[in-house]
C-alpha cells in the first residue's frame, strides 16, 4: 500500500484542512472503491495512520481508504459557529476524491465507518446520504443520542442547539432510510458506550434493519480499534466486491 497526506482549503469549514489517502501499490486501472475512515472526539485525520495498522490491514482489499478531518464537530453542521460545517466537509471530501482519484462514484462503491464520535458520524451520515453510501460501520459508536449529553454537555448546545433534530439521530435515521445501507456496528464488552450500542442494535432488530452487531472482548481504546477494523475492512470488501 502507499500513503498520501493532502492539504486543501474546505468551504465549508472556512480553512485549511487535511486528509490521509490510503492506495493500493498497483491495480490494472478499474476504477476503486473507496471507504471513508472517520476518527473520534479528541483525534484528528492522523490518528487511524498513527495510532492503528490501517495500512497493513488495507493490504488485502482493493481499494481506497481515506481519512478526512472531523475536528470536534461530531459530523455536524453546527448550530453555532456557522463555518463549523463538518457534515458538508465530508461531503465535499467524497466529491474532492472522485475528482481526484479513479473511483467507483456510486454508493455501490462507497463505504463509510469510523470509531467513537467517528462511528456516530460514519452511522449518521451513511443513513442520512444512502444516495452516496452503500455499507456503513461503526466501532464504539455513540449511538444513541437520548445519552449524548452524559457524555459531552459542554459542547452538546454549540453542535445540535438545545435538542437533538431527528435528521442528526441514527435511530430516527435507520427508520427512514431507503434504500438501505448495509450495517456492521461493533463495540467492546468493557466499553462504556455498550449500552448505547445495545440500544441501537435493539432498534434495529425492532425495524427489521438487517446488520451484523458483535461485542468483541476490549474496551474503548486504540488496541480494540486496531484489531476491529480488521473484519470492518472484511464486511466493505465484501459489499464492494458486487460490483
Amino acid at each position: 500500500m502507499a500513503c498520501l497526506e493532502m492539504h486543501y482549503s474546505s468551504a465549508a469549514l472556512s480553512k485549511q484542512s487535511g486528509l490521509y489517502v490510503v492506495t493500493p501499490d498497483a491495480w490494472d486501472g478499474a476504477p476503486l472503491p473507496v471507504l471513508y475512515l472517520l476518527h473520534g472526539l479528541s483525534d484528528d485525520f492522523s490518528s487511524w495512520f498513527r495510532r492503528s495498522a490501517i495500512e497493513r490491514h488495507a493490504q488485502a482489499h482493493r481499494m481506497l481508504v481515506v481519512m478526512p478531518d472531523g475536528g470536534r464537530g461530531w459530523y455536524t453542521n453546527a448550530v453555532q459557529p456557522p463555518s463549523n460545517r463538518f457534515e458538508d466537509h465530508i461531503l465535499e471530501v467524497v466529491h474532492r476524491i472522485d475528482g481526484l482519484f479513479n473511483t467507483v462514484a456510486d454508493r455501490s462503491g462507497r463505504g463509510i465507518g469510523g470509531l467513537s464520535m467517528g462511528g456516530y458520524g460514519a452511522v449518521k451520515l451513511g443513513l442520512k446520504h444512502p444516495e452516496l453510501f452503500g455499507s456503513i460501520h461503526s466501532h464504539s459508536g455513540a449511538l444513541d443520542v437520548s445519552r449524548m449529553e452524559s457524555h459531552w454537555t459542554d459542547e452538546k448546545s454549540l453542535i445540535h442547539g438545545d435538542t437533538v433534530p431527528n435528521s442528526e439521530d441514527p435511530m430516527w435515521l435507520a427508520a427512514q432510510v431507503s434504500p438501505r445501507p448495509a450495517v456492521h456496528i461493533d463495540c467492546g464488552v468493557d466499553d462504556f458506550l455498550i449500552e448505547d450500542n445495545r440500544r441501537f442494535h435493539a432498534h434495529l432488530e425492532a425495524i427489521g434493519y438487517p446488520h451484523t452487531y458483535l461485542e468483541p472482548a476490549g474496551d474503548h481504546s486504540w488496541p480494540y480499534w486496531d484489531a476491529n477494523i480488521v473484519a470492518a475492512l472484511a464486511f466493505h470488501a465484501e459489499h464492494f466486491a458486487a460490483l
